[in-house]
């Protein structure tokens, strides 16, 4: 790789490399894991992850902070 990573991204688009070093494979799963470290610091527990489910599987509390419901008329 040669210059900043976007320099390495934009040759990604272009197609002249298959892939960017930043990929989205990687830091999807890098953000799920610093966010699961914030949800554990919030909850004051150890937090027990289902990836697949998106679920906390031994906390409600920390399992509440993962889906919201929203009010009548407001989706994401």
């Amino acid at each position: 790789m040669d210059g900043p990573h976007e320099q390495d991204w934009i040759r990604a688009c272009k197609g002249l490399i298959d892939q960017s070093s930043s990929n989205f494979d990687v830091a999807g799963q890098l953000n799920e894991v610093v966010l699961l470290g914030n949800l554990a610091l919030r909850v004051k527990d150890r937090v027990y992850w289902d990836g697949e489910n998106m679920k906390a599987t031994n906390n409600a509390e920390a399992d509440s902070y993962v889906r919201r419901d929203y009010r009548q008329g407001w989706t994401l």
